[in-house]
């Protein structure tokens, strides 16, 4: 089940079986300059990201998981065979009864398994170019990435990590910049375009307060900024050796970010733990890495309490309580605290329609 099944090269998309991975992929297509740009950060199997919504990095450009599924192929709890957008289809739009290609995106398993995924591909930019630059406050750095966006720049990435996370990659991954929240940033595009582009966002920064821009064009240069990002989970493991790690995410609107992070931070400090956090501020998604000593039994609770306030506190602000990890079982009731009971009703009632004895991936996302 590790086959490319077709590849469209003129038409921009490509069906795949579940043991394909998304690195898999875009080794098997660069060849004919395209790429896949959905990147979770794993070496995750394409159709695994359909069932839990991936994104990561590049969703600020070329969106998630849920935006560039074309059909699906899905084998239901009675055996029977169903193709979410009909045999064959592959039209890049479609109005034609219910969606049900979305309705298996982030399901989690609990409706059916995925076992063949048409996915969009886009063109290999002509240049990329990376910067980064540093903050004195959460503030100033979301600021600034508001008014990239206000302006139209079409960012590729915007990755944010305040200063804890910082520190940590400057140790793990042998890199100086200054400890202090700061932006990573990625753009893609026409050589000239990308130039004028990182002088306007330079621009930006520097109004509020931005420093220590520099950019990187080379792509070893690029690589081991990336690397480093990527790198962030074992960069705060390194922070206490021999602990576990424990990891959770949010989404909320851009706006309510700095209020949100700074209220997390001092959650943490208040907590006596150890924690970091990063996030694809584009899109109001951030992520929490707490470490956790498995020899102190004590320490767990806490995290988790620290965890449930951080989301209620986003779901308080128009939020979600995940905006990529998905639910799980640790996030059922604060499912139901965010859609509310109506909306939990129909997913109860889509669910024991599709699964009525209740054997796909039984417990999650409901109790």
């Amino acid at each position: 089940m590790d086959e490319i099944v077709e590849l469209n090269v003129d038409d921009f998309d490509v069906t795949v079986q579940p043991g394909v991975t998304r690195e898999t992929l875009n080794n098997y297509i660069k060849d004919q300059g395209l790429w896949f740009p959905i990147d979770p950060g794993a070496h995750a199997s394409v159709c695994g990201m359909c069932a839990t919504s991936a994104s990561g990095t590049n969703a600020v450009r070329y969106g998630t998981m849920r935006e560039n599924v074309m059909n699906l192929e899905v084998v239901l709890a009675d055996g029977s065979i169903l193709h979410t957008a009909g045999p064959g289809k592959r039209s890049r739009k479609t109005s034609a009864g219910y969606n049900l290609t979305n309705l298996f995106v982030g399901s989690e398993g609990t409706l059916g398994i995925i076992t063949q995924a048409t996915v969009r591909l886009y063109g290999i930019p002509e240049s990329m170019m990376s910067a980064v630059c540093s903050f004195e406050t959460v503030k100033s750095a979301v600021d600034t990435v508001m008014q990239m966006m206000q302006c139209g720049i079409p960012m590729a990435r915007i990755e944010f990590l305040d200063d804890v996370m910082i520190d940590a990659c400057n140790r793990f991954s042998n890199l100086s910049h200054k400890v202090s929240p700061t932006l990573f940033l990625e753009f893609h595009g026409a050589q000239d375009a990308i130039k004028a582009q990182v002088e306007l966002v330079e621009e930006l920064a520097q109004m509020n307060g931005g420093s220590d821009f520099h950019w990187a064009e080379k792509q070893e240069d690029r690589n081991k900024l990336w690397k480093a990002r990527h790198n962030c989970w074992y960069a705060t493991l390194a922070l206490r050796p021999g602990t576990k790690g424990y990891a959770t995410d949010v989404c909320v609107p851009i706006s309510k970010l700095p209020e949100i992070i700074v209220a997390t931070k001092e959650d943490i400090l208040k907590s006596s733990i150890v924690g970091t956090i990063v996030g694809h501020v584009g899109d109001g998604n951030f992520h929490c890495f707490i470490t956790v000593d498995p020899d102190n039994p004590e320490e767990l609770p806490v995290i988790k309490e620290v965890a449930e306030r951080m989301a209620r506190r986003a779901i308080a602000v128009g939020g979600t309580c995940t905006g990529e990890h998905g639910i799980g079982l640790g996030k059922r009731d604060l499912l139901v605290k965010e859609v509310g009971d109506g909306a939990m009703t129909v997913m109860k009632q889509l669910k024991n329609t599709l699964d009525p004895k209740g054997l796909m991936n039984p417990g999650k996302v409901f109790k």
